[in-house]
């Protein structure tokens, strides 16, 4: 093991601004200071110590001094200089002060003071000389007779880590332990007790645990916590003794510790796939959510209860769970909510969907009374998604659900809006049935839609189903009513010269007064300033948008208006009535096309919707049998293609979800017979203890691919040349949030290298965490040393430095060998995720920062462009692949990625193949990169940039 590497249990902050004491100036004050000046002194040696200073000068001093003082705080200090003090010679004898020392700990096992006895004992654990732990052996096994519970859980520990360093200085330990445990009663000492037996001698454990198994239920979380480790690891090391310990552990999903219960849970589902077991484990993991107030621990179960639903079996248990879990809506954390609809979507079945439903829509309701939050708005978009998603399963579930969602056409809040709007155009277009329902609650609600966004999808749905007479002039009634008395123009300019009070519109009755001349009022541009924000107020919904300039709605209402006259029309065979009604349609888009023209609305129209109009008025006027056709049959194919595809798409995403969560069984696969297995072949299952600790060490045991390149090799970074005096080279492994440095040190020359340094810098959102310890190489001799850097966001990083050292017995200066830089690759961090259009569109128009990278490639094909781009950014692709399929010379993809730090990434890679130039002609355009932090749409184009220029086709 080498210096770097040696185990240190106590780690002390050192300020990087003071200056280093002389030895002279500590000896005085360790010698004839006060209690004070020696405390000090004592700190100071300490910290010179741990910074490489080895000071052997004052070792007898603070022996002479400093060890018989009777001070707590020189006791506590004095424990930590004995751990990190060298206590060898160089050739490893034990040195002959420490005898003394050995005996001053001897007394200090024996103090009346219980804090002394359990602190020392705590340091004993620590030590790694065995010839110093003989003599006291006596005075720690007497420690476990102590009156005061401190002293004795601390001795436990002691022979624990004595026994499991040194087993012949206590062989008789398992038994002496399990003969304290028998008859102690602090929880703590019991606990410290039963895991030492777990660790050293699991049989005597399991002797213990079956004379009190009855009892486990009173006994405190912290021995609880160790039983179930324990049971976890016998019945995964041995599977026939699942019978003697599950009901233990059925127990403890009563206790009253939530850690207890979560472990006892995550064991039970381990032991047994039964159903009974799956549902209480279950059952236990929905309580903590509920009862828990930390949303992290909230996240942390859900996610065990998300990892249940991926087993095929388990799955059908928990749907019977369904309406429990729809308990944990309560959280107002909108992460736990998002996660948890996900979930009851997933276990959602034709015999829960009408309770699923039930719940869904009282949630939905009471987001209307709550006072107006971010989260509120969102969480009634994610109710509504949800809803769409069991509607369209089970479509008995549209009529009850409809109804109830339409009332939130009217919201303020344009997303949830629209989301309603997607959802009833998809339910009337699928069930025809549902049509009459839902066209009166629209006609219902469409005077108090709010945003002009919904407003024009309202207005298509209406011009597009709406097939009764009556339900067309109700349709009339309503956008009369909404667009107040017309002539728009004329209103207008009477209600600013006072000439009519608004109160006394009537909105709803037909003109009578026909259009004036075009252009009558044009010059009067002195009323198009501000006018009062009563009057505004005063307005309808849609001349209120008119006013505003938004003449998009208008183009649309000129469609609807289309659409409506030419069925009333095909209905209606009284021609007067045809002409009028058409009349009246062709006003209305005329007034609007003056008010258009005309100086009074805040923008004025454009030519697009200009075009719109006329063409509406034109086929109004001629009726001809094509134009029927466009307008009332080839709108509806075009959606209800849209919407068969998309039912594709998704039936498509989950036959492949399913097919990868169920297992299939090769017709040549063995059949394990547990009875018939050897003990040393169970290990179908990896030791979710053992994996848990590897994790939070940051080892995780990753399976390497069968590619050479994808190992570990591939992580080694060069950082000097092979003439150089010292040779390093560096193992970068990435952890989620810091980086570990393995850097390789070879001294290549013939001297002993000293004060052989590893100082690094950063660059970028990288911070180190600590400065590498100093070493002595040989000639030729080798080591390690390791640095940890912290990441905090996604950007690259550089991480630059050299290795600094003296040459014994030179009288040079320090040398120096300047590193190679090691550039930390984004893609570490960057994970494929998934949005719909309108987030994706969101994002866009939010985020400030963009980068523009110019393809610059030899590839020739644009579709294996995009997978070269989607392979080398790990970014996913949200353009469906039909959409991508087939050839025509140009190719538009959205891209979109998540980092592990909440940040989005989004790309729009707009591509095309020359054809004048030939087949052979690579492939050019741009990729357009967005992101809210300059960092990460920089960094993403520069991987793009690289990774196109290292392509070898």
């Amino acid at each position: 093991m080498t210096a770097a590497e040696n185990v240190c249990y106590t780690l002390i902050n050192v300020t990087s601004d003071s200056e280093p004491p002389s030895e002279v100036s500590l000896k005085t004050d360790l010698e004839k200071g006060e209690i004070k000046a020696k405390t000090e002194a004592l700190k100071k040696v300490i910290i010179m110590i741990l910074n490489g200073e080895k000071l052997p000068g004052l070792l007898m001093t603070i022996i002479r001094f400093v060890l018989p003082l009777q001070d707590h705080t020189i006791k506590k200090l004095l424990l930590v200089f004995w751990e990190i003090v060298p206590k060898t010679t160089p050739d490893g004898k034990l040195l002959q002060e420490m005898i003394l020392v050995c005996d001053a700990y001897r007394k200090d096992l024996q103090h009346p003071n219980e804090f002394i006895r359990g602190s020392t004992l705590r340091f004993l654990c620590k030590l790694k000389e065995s010839e110093l732990l003989e003599p006291l052996m006596p005075a720690i096994r007497a420690c476990l007779e102590h009156r005061h519970s401190y002293v004795r859980r601390n001795a436990v520990l002691a022979i624990y880590t004595i026994y499991r360093n040194f087993e012949h200085l206590i062989p008789d330990a398992p038994e002496l332990i399990h003969d304290f445990l028998v008859n102690e009663k602090d929880a703590s000492c019991k606990r410290n007790a039963f895991m030492m037996l777990i660790h050293a001698d699991q049989d005597r454990a399991l002797d213990y645990l079956s004379t009190c198994i009855d009892q486990v239920h009173t006994f405190g979380d912290i021995l609880q916590l160790v039983i179930v480790e324990l049971i976890y690891k016998v019945c995964h090391a041995n599977p026939s003794e699942r019978a003697r310990f599950i009901r233990c552990i059925y127990n403890l999903l009563q206790s009253s510790s939530p850690a207890v219960k979560y472990e006892a849970a995550g064991t039970l589902v381990t032991l047994s796939s039964a159903p009974t077991a799956i549902k209480a484990a279950a059952q236990c993991y929905i309580d903590l959510i509920i009862k828990e107030s930390d949303n992290n621990v909230k996240l942390i179960v859900l996610d065990r209860l998300i990892e249940l639903k991926e087993h095929p079996t388990h799955e059908r248990v928990l749907q019977d769970l369904v309406m429990d879990i729809l308990r944990v809506l309560s959280t107002p954390d909108l992460e736990v909510r998002k996660k948890t609809l996900q979930l009851a979507l997933d276990l959602v079945s034709s015999r829960n969907v009408e309770e699923l439903v039930i719940v869904l829509k009282k949630e939905v309701i009471k987001t209307n009374n709550v006072t107006e939050h971010e989260d509120t708005d969102k969480y009634r978009q994610l109710l509504v998604r949800t809803l769409h998603s069991c509607s369209v399963r089970f479509p008995d579930m549209a009529a009850n659900v409809i109804p109830v969602l339409m009332e939130f056409l009217s919201d303020t809040n344009e997303a949830a809006a629209a989301d309603v709007l997607e959802f009833v155009r998809e339910a009337i277009q699928r069930f025809d049935n549902l049509r009459p329902l839902i066209i009166e609650k629209m006609l219902e609600v469409f005077h108090a839609i709010k945003t002009v966004k919904i407003y024009r999808g309202a207005l298509w749905i209406l011009g597009e189903y709406c097939s009764t007479k009556e339900d067309i002039q109700s349709v009339m009634t309503e956008v009369r009513r909404s667009l107040g008395e017309i002539p728009i123009v004329d209103n207008e300019i009477k209600k600013e010269t006072g000439e009519v009070k608004p109160d006394d519109e009537v909105s709803a009755a037909p003109a009578q007064k026909l259009v004036t001349e075009m252009g009558t009022y044009v010059t009067q541009s002195a009323l198009s300033s501000s006018r009062p924000s009563k009057k505004e107020e005063d307005r309808p919904p849609l001349r209120g948008f008119l006013m505003d300039g938004d003449f998009y709605v208008a183009a649309s209402l000129a469609t609807t208006l289309t659409k409506v006259a030419l069925r009333y029309v095909a209905i209606v065979q009284d021609k007067k009535k045809q002409n009028s009604f058409v009349a009246e349609a062709m006003l209305i888009m005329v007034t609007v096309l003056h008010l258009g023209k005309s100086s009074l609305p805040k923008k004025p129209i454009t030519d697009d919707d200009v075009d719109r109009i006329s063409l509406c008025l034109k086929v109004l006027s001629e009726c001809s049998p094509l134009m029927n056709d466009i307008f009332n049959k080839e709108c509806r194919k075009s959606l209800s293609h849209m919407l068969t595809v998309r039912l594709e798409e998704e039936k498509l995403s989950q036959k492949k979800e399913s097919e990868k969560r169920n297992v299939t069984v090769q017709a040549d696969d063995p059949i394990s017979f547990m009875q018939l297995t050897a003990k040393n072949e169970m290990t179908s299952k990896e030791d979710q203890f053992q994996l848990s600790l590897l994790a939070a060490m940051g080892n995780t045991q990753r399976k390497e691919a069968a590619d050479p390149l994808a190992s570990k090799l591939n992580k080694v970074t060069q950082l000097t040349g092979f003439s150089d005096p010292v040779y390093a080279e560096a193992y970068v492994h990435v952890n989620q949030y810091d980086i570990v440095l393995d850097v390789l040190v070879v001294n290549q020359t013939s001297d002993t290298l000293q004060n052989c340094t590893l100082e690094l810098a950063t660059l970028g959102d990288l911070k180190l965490v600590e400065k590498p310890s100093p070493l002595t190489l040989a000639p030729h001799d080798f080591a390690n040393i390791k640095a940890n850097v912290k990441v905090a966001s996604t950007e690259n990083g550089i991480i630059f430095g050299n290795i600094v050292y003296d040459v014994s017995g030179a009288a040079s200066d320090r040398n120096c060998v300047v590193l190679s830089d090691i550039h930390i690759d984004i893609m570490d961090y960057i994970q494929p995720a998934s949005c719909t259009d309108a987030e994706f569109r969101q994002m866009w128009a939010e985020f400030e920062w963009e980068n523009k990278v110019t393809v610059n490639t030899n590839i020739t094909d644009l579709n294996e462009y995009l997978q070269h781009i989607l392979k080398s950014t790990n970014m996913k692709c949200l353009t469906p692949e039909k959409a991508l399929s087939g050839f025509c010379g140009f190719m538009a993809a959205n891209l979109y990625a998540r980092s592990i730090f909440g940040e989005d990434a989004l790309a729009n890679v707009s591509i095309e193949k020359p054809i004048h130039l030939g087949p052979e002609a690579p492939v050019n355009g741009h990729i357009r990169i967005r992101a809210k932090s300059q960092g990460m749409a920089l960094s993403l184009g520069d991987k793009i940039n690289l990774s196109q220029k290292k392509t070898n086709i």
